[in-house]
């Protein structure tokens, strides 16, 4: 363990580690992520919220250039209704991400602060997203702690289940002050391409003369959590009323906003089928029950054409997907 705490204390030492990092992230990096090749603070935050419990393929391919299309600047995105960005948002997934970008947008509007202190003031911003803005978007000396470079740190110090203070310390430890853009970057593709989770390839890391797990050949940091999923279960009821279908728009906290069909205690007419889906904390499993002449909707009553401009959750629209198999609905 002492050689790693002998690095630590040996300025010339790091800084050749530094040489090495930057050697392999030159080679090997994520150069053309679109993120990485822009100083404009409201794209770098727009990604970093978005790269959020979320994988870079699919907010690259599908979320990030749509959405900056539809609100291009802080002040667009701060003067559209809600609906509108969560229709952009959806299937992405975590709504309280796009409801709180969308607080902030009008609190901030037109320009995002530079100080650590006043972004963590705002809605949905914590450490790590204040920590990237402030280093990719200002340069300054501030070390992002996403999952990538929290893996790196727990192998490299062979740390169990660290406290986020002392992860933000041992990463401050070892960010390269003088160049904190590039040092980040590289340590987040590190993370991701060598220092992966499972057998990481050492042989290309920056890290691996004084990296403690490699010492111990044990890679199990941090320690994985055993976590059983719940089964939740639910009752849904479809109305039609007059061939339009009705749907109600959620007010609570989870998926607050998006529309959605009625929930119910009970069964109430023909059974349809069964929606399955798989959230990260759950399981639900929807019973689909259909009255198809309602005489009371029970919410706001849409076309199809309709629906389709609203925001819906993943569930919602599998719902819709089996009411379509079952002749329920027909598109023209």
């Amino acid at each position: 363990m002492m050689r790693v705490y002998i690095f630590l204390d040996r300025l010339t030492q790091m800084k050749e580690i530094h040489k090495k990092l930057y050697r392999w992230y030159a080679k090997n990096g994520r150069h053309d992520l679109p993120w990485r090749n822009t100083d404009d603070p409201y794209h770098i935050y727009l990604s970093e919220v978005m790269l959020q419990q979320t994988q870079v393929q699919t907010v690259l391919e599908r979320y990030y250039h749509p959405f900056l299309k539809r609100f291009p600047t802080l002040t667009a995105l701060a003067e559209a209704p809600l609906d509108d960005v969560l229709k952009m948002w959806e299937g992405l997934g975590y709504y309280s991400r796009a409801r709180n970008l969308h607080k902030t947008a009008r609190l901030i509007a037109p320009a995002l602060p530079q100080n650590y202190e006043d972004l963590l003031q705002l809605p949905g911003i914590g450490k790590n997203t204040a920590s990237a803005i402030c280093a990719f978007a200002y340069r300054q000396k501030r070390a992002v702690m996403e999952a990538n470079v929290r893996r790196v740190l727990c192998r490299l110090y062979a740390l169990d289940d660290p406290k986020e203070a002392l992860l933000f310390e041992k990463a401050d430890t070892l960010l390269d002050k003088e160049n904190p853009f590039d040092y980040n970057q590289a340590m987040m593709d590190l993370g991701a391409m060598v220092c992966m989770p499972g057998e990481p390839a050492c042989d290309m890391c920056a890290f691996v003369s004084v990296c403690r797990a490699k010492e111990l050949g044990c890679y199990d940091f941090p320690l994985k959590k055993r976590r059983d999923v719940p089964l939740r279960r639910e009752v849904i009821v479809v109305r039609i009323c007059d061939g339009k279908i009705a749907l109600r728009q959620r007010e609570g906290r989870f998926l607050h906003g998006l529309w959605g069909f009625e929930t119910s205690d009970r069964p109430e007419g023909r059974y349809v089928g069964v929606v399955r889906h798989q959230y990260t904390h759950f399981k639900l499993e929807n019973e689909i029950y259909l009255i198809s002449d309602a005489r009371e909707s029970g919410g706001c009553q849409f076309t199809l054409q309709e629906i389709e401009r609203l925001a819906l959750s993943t569930v919602d629209r599998k719902i819709l997907k089996l009411l379509e198999r079952e002749g329920i609905t027909t598109r023209p």
